[in-house]
């Protein structure tokens, strides 16, 4: 299985026109999206951290009149997202390392962050909360329960990997964000795991 997740970027540039046509636009996300923009201020600073080909997503949020810095490993999806929402700040990032200058009003990681390890997921929450503004929004896509499952872009197998509800807690806590809602496979949202998340004020 590890070896697997190590070929996640491989897998997404291999596939990138492909994923790009065949990802849903039907926007099934829009009731968790408008719940995280209601904890945003009004044309806030949002960065979509694995942002694909940006569609539908970054162009979603675009439109709202967010300002939009997206942010993901493959150099392929990112001209893709660069054409699909030209206002976006387009940034090669691997979320593992993840350190950028700015603090953002909200982060996204929509079927992106469950592509890292367990492991790679205990080292990176709390890196990806260190980019949020006092009183910013995380929405994450994760697993309902703590495992590894094997799914499918394109013709490629594709690695994905779940903590449990209470590790995701504990590791939020500790970097001072606070679960505002779980829910596991959202028969609302195309049954997706939905965890959202808020930074403290100080």
């Amino acid at each position: 299985m590890r070896a697997l997740a190590a070929m996640t970027c491989d897998v997404y540039e291999r596939n990138a026109a492909r994923f790009a046509v065949e990802r849903s636009k039907s926007l099934h996300e829009r009731v968790w999206l408008d719940r995280f923009l209601g904890l945003l201020p009004a044309g806030g600073t949002i960065l979509d951290l694995g942002c694909g080909s940006g569609d539908p997503i970054a162009v979603y949020l675009a439109r709202r009149g967010y300002a939009v810095t997206g942010a993901d490993f493959s150099g392929t999806m990112l001209a893709l997202a660069r054409a699909r929402c030209p206002t976006g700040d387009w940034r090669r990032v691997d979320m593992r390392t993840l350190d950028l200058p700015e603090r953002f009003d909200g982060i996204v990681a929509w079927d992106s962050f469950f592509h890292l390890t367990p492991g790679e997921q205990r080292d990176a929450l709390p890196r990806i909360a260190r980019h949020l503004a006092p009183g910013g929004a995380m929405l994450l896509t994760v697993g309902p329960a703590a495992g590894e499952v094997v799914g499918r872009v394109g013709a490629d197998r594709v690695y994905h990997s779940s903590l449990s509800r209470e590790e995701y807690e504990q590791i939020l806590d500790a970097s001072g964000v606070n679960v505002v809602s779980f829910v596991p496979e959202d028969p609302d949202c195309d049954g997706h795991t939905v965890l959202l998340a808020r930074r403290l004020q100080p």
